[in-house]
């Protein structure tokens, strides 16, 4: 049996506390062994055997760790990833991948160059409700698909200072913020676009970042329709699917945050089972039915990072898809801006 992984993390906030560590400690291929934390050891509350350091280099430094998991704010992407790449350290980057997508190029090109690998976290890839459209789509049940459109709503009011998505620099807002998952599951199913035209916009009072988007991908036979806004307090459908055979509508969202916040681990009894009030519904000229929701699994990226390192396996999601959801980024505000 192979050795597990020896894993560092840079950071245990959000992103490392329940997106990251939970997966990393249940799963048999990996030992979380350091966890940068500049000002506490929250880490070592939770999984007393980890070692807690101050700074990112002395993961860098330590001759045993194979991987090493970014957490970090977005305008540290780059930088930290750059480093541990140029030290021959395979990385797991939190989405988005980096603010620009030249900085993405410069990253997969080093990788290239030292022979190691860049996993970038689009977990919701392993979203229940993706994973069933998905397979939905794959079967043909709708027939031909000539409309997609996907919601990543909220309702959050107030802006909040202490968030660093909420302040003006690089990579902040919420196109880069929810708009990279959106993004990411679109060009998974359809591929590139011919052209996009985009609305982004800054909606709550005081705000200083983007919090509402629209764009709108146009393919030779179909649309594809991904907008997220911060002031939507009558939630609608997530995904709305039409074909040629029926429509597929789908309302609520993935179980696995939730749960991951309450401290449910990954490996708990009916993980990411959906409750059936939310399966969404095909619609046909024939028929009406429920379609019960594929159970989600972020597991499967950490399960691929395994099998990647170990067994030599494709990548699920390669450097270059993370890259091309920048790219989309950075063309959506291009367009928006220069509306007339």
């Amino acid at each position: 049996m192979n050795k597990p992984i020896k894993t560092g993390i840079i950071g245990f906030g959000l992103s490392g506390q329940v997106f990251h560590a939970p997966f990393l400690h249940v799963h048999q291929g990996f030992e979380i062994k350091k966890v940068v934390e500049r000002h506490d050891e929250k880490s070592k509350t939770i999984y007393t055997y980890v070692d807690i350091v101050k700074d990112y280099q002395e993961l860098i430094d330590d001759s045993e760790i194979d991987l090493i998991v970014h957490c970090t704010p977005n305008i540290y992407h780059f930088p930290y990833v750059k480093d541990c790449l140029l030290a021959g350290t395979h990385v797991v980057i939190e989405k988005p991948f980096t603010p620009t997508a030249k900085e993405a190029d410069e990253l997969i090109s080093i990788a290239e160059s030292k022979g190691v690998k860049i996993f970038v976290y689009q977990n919701r890839r392993w979203d229940g409700d993706f994973l069933t459209i998905k397979k939905i789509i794959d079967s043909g049940e709708l027939g031909e698909i000539n409309y997609y459109e996907a919601h990543f709503d909220r309702f959050t009011p107030e802006p909040r200072r202490a968030l660093w998505r909420e302040e003006p620099q690089p990579g902040s807002g919420n196109l880069y913020d929810l708009g990279s998952h959106l993004i990411d599951q679109a060009l998974h199913l359809f591929g590139q676009p011919e052209n996009i035209t985009a609305d982004i916009q800054s909606q709550r009072d005081n705000t200083i970042v983007d919090d509402y988007f629209k764009l709108n991908l146009k393919y030779p036979n179909m649309e594809a329709v991904l907008t997220a806004g911060m002031l939507v307090k009558d939630i609608g459908p997530r995904y709305i699917i039409r074909g040629s055979k029926g429509t597929f509508t789908k309302y609520g969202i993935d179980p696995q945050e939730a749960s991951l916040k309450e401290g449910i681990l990954p490996n708990s009894d009916n993980w990411g089972i959906e409750n059936p009030e939310f399966y969404g519904t095909i619609t046909s000229t024939e028929k009406t039915k429920r379609i019960k929701t594929e159970p989600g699994n972020y597991m499967g990226f950490y399960d691929n990072v395994f099998d990647v390192l170990i067994n030599k396996k494709e990548m699920a999601i390669k450097p270059v898809e993370a890259r091309n959801v920048i790219a989309m980024i950075e063309q959506a505000k291009e367009i928006s801006n220069n509306k007339p």
